[in-house]
C-alpha cells in the first residue's frame, strides 16, 4: 500500500514500465514511506565500493534517519524513484531542490541535486539511464530546469551516464569532486540518444523471444492433439537447436519424457535456464504459470491461451491487464495472449513455436500479423506458389501477436531494423496502437529496408476486441497518406502484400518508372501496357516475340531491354506453347535468369498464364515443402507430397498433416486441412538466389507490385536528401510575441476558438496576414465598411450554413461603388433572410486566382498534421486533400501541393496562367512553424486562400487554442499500459 506524500498525493502517473538495455523490463515508481524495508534490503545488496561512490565515504548501513529521509518525499522539492524487478528495488534515484548556494529550497528555485545508486548485479543494464530520463521528466513537471550532480572522479560509470545523456551540460572540478550541471530541456541530441537506446532495448527484448537458447512448452497434453502438444511437436520437428522441455502439472511423477522431450511437472523442476516459455493452459491457470516462470528466471512468454480481452467483456480485459502487469513484475515480455506463435528459420535457431505445422522456407522476409487467421494465410502463400505467385524467397522470422497486449508491431520493427537476416518487412495490422511512434519507426526502417503494410478494419471504425488503440479523429485515408509519407508501402490486400514482398525481396529497386514489356503474346503485352498506364508508369510499346519464340529469343530480347538506358524495369509476358512441357519451361526460366544476371541493377518480373512448370523453374525450388520421403531434423518422418493442387486451392491455409488439425483453444483460429504441398527440387544455392525472378498470374498484379517498388525507390532517393525550413521566413516571425499572446488568451479558459481580431493578431506574428472583413449588420454599415477598406469590395454571408458556399449565391464580388453594394445587400437579405441570420461582412477584393484551403490539426494519436486542397467540391465532395506530418520542410511543402489530383489547376491547366506556388509553399511552412512552435495551437483553418499569379490572399481564418496535449514521444521511454 502506497501512502500519500507529505504535501502532494501519490503521483501515480509517474509509474512506468521500461525496457532495459539487455531487453529485460523493470518498473519505475515513486518511493514512499511503505518502502523502508525494501530500501534497507536493497542497500544491503550493494557493494561497499558502490556505497562509497554514492556517499563519498564508507557507509556500510543506513541509519533510521537515513531510511526516513530516503522514503519520505513531498513529490515536489524532494522526489525519489526506484526501479524494481519482482517487487524489489534494483536501483534508486532522488533529487532535492536547491538554491543558488546549494542549500535545500522550495520553488521558485529551478535547480536540484540528483544522485543515483544501482545494485551491482544490475549495473550495465541501462537502469541509471532510464531512471535519469524519468527523474528529469518529473523535475520538468515540477518546474526544475537544471540538475547538478557531484561525482567522484573514479566513478566513471556514473559520469558516463550523465555525459552520454545528450543534455547541454557544464563540468567543473573542485575539492576532488567532479561537478556536473546540465539543463533538462530536451535537445535534438538527447532525443536522438533516447531513441537509439529505445531501439536497442526494444530490439533486444524481441530477440530474447525469437532467439531463445531453451524453450519450455507449458500445457503439453499426454496424448497427441491439443494446442500445447501440437506446439511441442512443431518445435521438435522443426529441429530447434536449443534445449526443449515439456511441462504439465498433471504429468505422473514417473514420466520423464514426451516423444524424447524431457517432461516436468513444473518449470521450477527444470535444472537449466529457460529463455522462452510457450503458455498453452486455460486462462485461469496462467497467473500461476507466470509466477513460476518469473521465479525461475524465464525471459519471455508466448501466450497462446485465449479467454482474455478478445472475448469482449470487462473480465477478459482486466484479466489481460493483470497478465501484463504480472509478467512485467518479473522483467518478462509477452507475445499474446491469444497468439498464433513465433517462428525463426535461422539455421542456428530453427524455432517453430507456433500452430503452423510446417516451418516456412528460410528466406529474407520478416512477417508480422496481428491476426492468427491472416498469419496462416500469409504463411501459406509464402509456403508455396499459391495463386500463381512464385515463392522466390522465404521467411526469416514470423510473429503473430494475438491481442497485442505487450509486444506490438513497433517492438518487432525495432528488432527487424538492424536484423541482418531480414531484407523486407511485411505487416498485417488490424490496429495501430501508437501511430506517432509507428510512423517514426517506419520512417527509419523504410530508409534501410522495404516495409509493406496492409491494414484491416479500414472502414469498420473499430479495432478488434483485445486491441487497445488510441483514439484518432483522422480518417483512414489521412492515416494512409501519412504512412506513405513515412516511406511505408501501403497495399489493400494480403495478395498485394505478398506480391510486393516477393518482388522487393529478390529484385533491385527500379531507378525510375520506365518499363519495357516483351513476350510471346501480343494481347498479354497490351494488357500489361494498359496496367502500367493505370499505375502512372511509363511503358514502352510492347515487343511481341510471337508464339513461336524460343527460350533463346526471350534471352536475347531481355538482354537488349535491360541494356537500354531508357529502361528501368522489364516485364516479361509468357503463355504456354502447345505441345511443350516442363523441359521448355525450365529452359525458358534459365534463359530469363541468365539475361537478368547480366544487368543485375534492374528488376525483372514475369507475367505467366497457367505455366506451373515455368513458375516452379523460375522460383528454383521456392516451395517450403519437404522433398518426398525426406526426414525432418530430429528424426520425424515427413509426409510424401501428392500432386500439385489446383490453382484455386492455393490460397488455403497450410496443411496440418494427416487427419484433423490440432485442437484450437478458445479464440484460436481454426486450421483447415488442405491438399498436401507438392514436392519441389532442392533449394537454390546462395549464388543463384540473386537471379530468382518473381512470376505473377495477372498483369495487374505484377504491375501493381512494380508500381509500389517505383514509388518506394523514389521515396528512398528523396529521403537520402531531406529538405529544410528556409531561414528566410524567420525574419518576420515573432515566436516570443505569439507565446505571450497565447498565454494571455488561454488564461481565460481551457479551450477556446479565437475571435476574428485575435486570430488575425496571432497569425500576424508568424507573417500570415488575413484580409480584413468588417461586419455589416445594415446597408449603411456595409457602405461605411467599404469606405474604410476601399472599393472594389466583396459582400459575403458568413452564417454557418452559407460560409464558403459561393455556389448558393451567398457571395457578391467586384462591387465597385455604393450603388452596387446597396443593391447586392438587398439581394442577399431578400434571398437568405434578415441580416442577423445572414451575418454579412464586407471585404476588400483579392486578385483573381485559385481558391485553396490550408488546415492544421493536432490529432491525439498521430500528432500534428498539415493538410492542403482546393476549396469547394474538390476537397469537400471528392476528398482531394493531401496531408503531411508537422514540421514540414520545403520539400514537404512542395510535394504537398503537387499531391492532390487537382494540382494541374495550379500550374496552368488548359492554358490558364500558373499561380504563385512559391508563395503557397511559404504559407504552408509558416503554418507548420506556428503549430510546431506552439502546441497550444490545436487547430488552424485558412479558407479560402486565393493564390494568384503573384502572391496570395488569406480571406478567412480560424484558430483554436487549448492546453498542450501530452507528448509521450518527447518524454521518457515507457512501455504502453493497456
Amino acid at each position: 500500500m502506497q501512502n500519500s506524500s507529505d504535501r502532494h498525493e501519490y503521483p501515480a502517473h509517474w509509474e512506468a514500465d521500461v525496457v532495459l538495455r539487455d531487453g529485460g523490463t523493470a518498473r519505475i515508481r515513486p518511493i514512499t514511506a511503505d518502502d523502508a524495508d525494501r530500501l534497507v534490503s536493497f542497500y544491503e545488496q550493494v557493494s561497499d565500493e558502490s556505497k562509497y561512490y554514492r556517499f563519498f565515504a564508507p557507509y556500510p548501513r543506513l541509519s533510521a534517519k537515513d531510511v526516513h529521509r530516503f522514503t519520505h518525499h513531498d513529490f515536489v522539492d524532494r522526489v525519489g524513484l526506484a526501479a524494481t524487478v519482482g517487487g524489489e528495488f534494483i536501483a534508486t534515484v532522488r533529487y532535492d531542490r536547491i538554491d543558488a548556494d546549494g542549500l535545500p529550497a522550495s520553488g521558485p528555485a529551478h535547480e536540484a541535486e540528483v544522485a543515483f545508486l544501482v545494485q551491482d548485479a544490475h549495473q550495465g543494464r541501462g537502469v541509471a539511464s532510464a531512471l535519469l530520463e524519468h527523474i528529469a521528466a518529473v523535475a520538468r513537471e515540477r518546474d526544475i530546469r537544471r540538475f547538478a550532480a557531484e561525482v567522484l572522479p573514479a566513478n566513471n560509470k556514473m559520469i558516463k551516464v550523465f555525459t552520454d545523456a545528450g543534455y547541454t551540460q557544464k563540468r567543473s572540478f573542485e575539492d576532488g569532486v567532479v561537478r556536473l550541471e546540465f539543463d533538462l530541456e530536451p535537445t535534438d541530441r538527447s532525443l536522438a540518444v533516447q531513441r537509439a537506446r529505445e531501439q536497442r532495448a526494444e530490439g533486444r527484448s524481441v530477440r530474447r523471444l525469437l532467439v531463445p537458447g531453451a524453450v519450455a512448452v507449458i500445457g503439453v497434453g499426454r496424448a497427441p492433439g491439443g494446442v500445447g502438444r501440437s506446439v511441442l511437436d512443431h518445435i521438435r520437428e522443426a529441429g530447434f537447436t536449443g534445449d526443449l522441455y515439456a511441462v504439465n502439472s498433471a504429468f505422473p511423477e514417473e514420466q520423464k519424457d514426451i516423444d524424447g522431450v524431457p517432461a516436468h511437472r513444473s518449470v521450477r523442476e527444470i535444472e537449466g535456464s529457460v529463455d522462452l516459455a510457450v503458455v498453452a493452459v486455460p486462462a485461469a491457470y496462467v497467473p500461476d504459470v507466470v509466477a513460476e516462470c518469473g521465479e525461475h528466471g524465464v525471459q519471455g512468454l508466448v501466450v497462446v491461451s485465449a479467454g482474455y480481452a478478445e472475448s469482449g467483456g470487462p473480465e477478459g480485459r482486466e484479466r489481460q491487464r493483470e497478465l501484463v502487469r504480472h509478467a512485467r513484475t518479473y522483467g518478462m515480455r509477452i507475445i499474446g495472449p491469444n497468439a498464433f506463435g513465433v517462428i525463426n528459420t535461422a539455421e542456428d535457431v530453427r524455432l517453430n513455436a507456433s500452430l503452423a505445422p510446417e516451418m516456412p522456407r528460410p528466406g529474407r522476409i520478416g512477417l508480422f500479423a496481428q491476426s492468427g487467421a491472416i498469419g496462416i494465410a500469409l504463411l501459406s502463400r509464402l509456403h508455396r506458389r499459391g495463386g500463381g505467385v512464385t515463392g522466390v524467397t522465404g521467411v526469416s522470422t514470423f510473429v503473430s501477436s494475438g491481442n497485442r497486449a505487450d509486444v506490438s508491431g513497433n517492438d518487432v520493427l525495432q528488432y527487424w531494423y538492424d536484423d541482418p537476416d531480414t531484407d523486407v518487412v511485411l505487416m498485417y495490422l488490424e490496429s495501430i496502437g501508437n501511430p506517432r511512434k509507428f510512423t517514426r519507426l517506419a520512417r527509419r526502417t523504410a530508409a534501410a529496408k522495404p516495409l509493406v503494410v496492409v491494414q484491416g478494419t479500414r472502414h469498420g471504425g473499430a479495432a478488434p476486441q483485445g486491441h487497445a488503440v488510441r483514439a484518432t479523429r483522422l480518417p483512414h485515408a489521412t492515416v494512409s497518406a501519412l504512412l506513405r509519407q513515412a516511406g511505408v508501402i501501403r497495399v489493400d490486400t494480403i495478395t498485394e502484400l505478398v506480391d510486393a514482398g516477393l518482388l522487393l525481396a529478390r529484385q533491385p529497386l527500379p531507378a525510375g518508372p520506365r518499363v519495357a514489356i516483351l513476350g510471346n503474346s501480343e494481347s498479354l503485352g497490351l494488357l500489361t501496357y494498359d496496367a502500367c498506364l493505370s499505375e502512372e508508369l511509363r511503358p514502352s510499346a510492347p515487343l511481341d516475340l510471337t508464339t513461336g519464340a524460343s527460350p533463346e529469343d526471350f534471352r536475347r530480347a531481355l538482354s537488349e531491354a535491360l541494356a537500354d538506358e531508357g529502361c528501368d524495369a522489364v516485364v516479361v509476358t509468357a503463355i504456354p506453347t502447345v505441345g511443350e512441357g516442363p523441359p521448355r519451361d525450365a529452359a525458358l526460366a534459365e534463359a530469363l535468369r541468365s539475361a537478368a544476371a547480366e544487368v543485375p541493377g534492374k528488376p525483372v518480373l514475369v507475367v505467366h498464364v497457367e505455366l506451373g512448370g515455368l513458375a516452379e523453374a523460375l522460383s528454383a525450388a521456392a516451395s517450403t515443402a519437404p522433398q518426398a520421403g525426406s526426414t525432418a531434423p530430429g528424426g520425424a518422418q515427413r509426409l510424401r507430397p501428392a500432386e500439385r493442387p489446383p490453382t484455386e486451392e492455393a490460397d488455403r491455409p497450410l496443411a496440418v498433416g494427416p487427419g484433423q488439425p490440432p485442437t484450437a483453444g478458445p479464440g484460436l483460429p481454426p486450421t483447415a486441412p488442405v491438399s498436401p504441398t507438392p514436392a519441389s527440387p532442392p533449394p537454390p544455392s546462395p549464388d543463384s538466389c540473386s537471379r530468382l525472378i518473381p512470376a505473377y498470374p495477372a498483369a495487374e498484379r505484377a504491375v501493381r507490385a512494380l508500381s509500389e517498388a517505383v514509388k518506394y525507390a523514389q521515396w528512398r532517393r528523396e529521403a537520402a536528401e531531406p529538405g529544410k525550413v528556409p531561414e528566410s521566413i524567420d525574419a518576420d516571425i515573432d515566436e516570443k510575441g505569439a507565446a505571450e499572446l497565447i498565454g494571455g488568451l488561454l488564461a481565460r479558459g481551457q479551450g477556446l476558438t479565437l475571435g476574428t481580431d485575435e486570430t488575425c493578431e496571432l497569425l500576424g506574428t508568424y507573417g500570415i496576414p488575413v484580409r480584413r472583413a468588417l461586419p455589416a449588420l445594415s446597408p449603411d454599415d456595409a457602405v461605411a465598411a467599404a469606405r474604410t477598406i476601399g472599393y472594389p469590395v466583396a459582400l459575403k454571408a458568413t452564417a454557418p450554413h452559407l460560409r464558403h458556399r459561393a455556389d448558393l449565391g451567398g457571395v457578391r464580388l467586384d462591387l465597385a461603388d455604393e450603388e452596387q453594394l446597396r443593391r447586392a445587400y438587398a439581394e442577399l437579405t431578400d434571398l437568405f433572410g434578415e441580416p442577423d441570420e445572414v451575418r454579412p461582412v464586407v471585404q476588400g477584393m483579392a486578385s483573381r486566382g485559385v481558391d485553396t484551403v490550408v488546415r492544421a490539426v493536432i490529432d491525439p494519436a498521430a500528432g500534428a498534421v498539415l493538410s492542403f486542397g482546393l476549396a469547394g467540391p474538390a476537397s469537400q465532395l471528392l476528398g482531394d486533400t493531401a496531408h503531411r506530418l508537422i514540421p514540414v520542410t520545403d520539400r514537404d511543402a512542395a510535394s504537398l501541393i503537387r499531391s492532390i489530383r487537382t494540382a494541374p489547376l495550379l500550374f496552368g491547366w488548359r492554358g490558364s496562367a500558373p499561380v504563385d506556388t512559391e508563395a503557397l509553399e511559404e504559407l504552408l511552412l509558416r503554418v507548420s512553424r506556428l503549430v510546431d512552435d506552439h502546441p497550444e495551437v490545436i487547430a488552424v483553418s485558412l479558407e479560402p486562400v486565393v493564390v494568384a499569379q503573384h502572391g496570395l490572399s488569406v480571406l478567412g481564418a480560424s484558430v483554436r487554442l487549448a492546453p498542450p496535449p501530452v507528448r509521450d514521444d518527447l518524454g521518457p521511454r515507457t512501455l504502453p499500459v493497456y
